[in-house]
């Protein structure tokens, strides 16, 4: 059973999201602030954080960065009002895995809950020997990514993609099939997701963002990793 937390201000949308988890078997919380969602978080196993950006005291993006900051594992899915493409925007770079936009579907909500925790759980068992290439060294079984032995703060999806563009070096990835391997095929966002992601993570590890050693371009078709001796 998933266990949610709903972080929402307004109590009829945290009653109604709630009534919805309830019924397709997830275990519901709620938090009407992010103060009262920290709090949570502290006394509870959450799966998933269902994070609406616009809330009182502690805004959205605040928590969600002290969420990645504490509980790298936990899924978070922000909630966005319609055509607010840079809130999408600054949750991802800020570590959410999803968004959903305001008015959305129940059915296509508990989809992509699903979909975040299933993808969430099944790379935690993993095992893996650590990935070096170059001046970097990726844990898997860790999930820490060292620059010269320094380690580099990744968010989840940022190691999930450096991870799938290392394991195979030289290996051209469309964006589609970055977006299935990582966030899953039924993820109903679009490209801009992960180019998101591919600029954060070129400025985490690159000598030169704008003059990428190891994540390369693929121009109109994808990414691919260099694998620097």
């Amino acid at each position: 059973m998933e266990h949610v937390l709903i972080v929402e201000d307004e109590q009829h949308i945290r009653e109604f999201i709630a009534i919805n988890l309830s019924r397709n078997h997830m275990s519901p919380f709620e938090a009407e602030s992010g103060e009262a969602a920290l709090r949570v978080l502290a006394g509870n196993a959450i799966d998933l954080v269902l994070l609406d950006l616009k809330l009182p005291g502690i805004n959205g993006y605040e928590v969600c960065k002290a969420i990645r900051e504490k509980y790298p594992n936990i899924g978070i899915i922000m909630v966005t009002a319609k055509n607010q493409d840079m809130d999408k925007i600054m949750g991802l770079e800020l570590g959410a895995d999803d968004y959903l936009t305001k008015p959305f579907n129940p059915q296509e909500l508990i989809a992509r809950i699903r979909s975040v925790v299933r993808r969430t759980k099944r790379m935690e068992t993993i095992k893996v020997q650590a990935i070096v290439s170059g001046k970097i060294k990726i844990d898997y079984n860790s999930r820490k990514v060292f620059k010269e032995d320094v380690e580099i703060k990744l968010t989840p999806k940022e190691f999930d993609i450096i991870y799938t563009l290392a394991k195979d070096p030289g290996h051209t990835f469309t964006r589609d099939q970055l977006l299935d391997l990582i966030w899953g095929t039924d993820f109903y966002g679009d490209t801009k997701t992960l180019d998101v992601h591919i600029r954060r993570l070129r400025e985490k590890i690159e000598e030169d963002a704008a003059s990428p050693s190891y994540i390369e371009t693929v121009w109109g078709i994808g990414y691919r990793w260099k694998d620097v001796k």
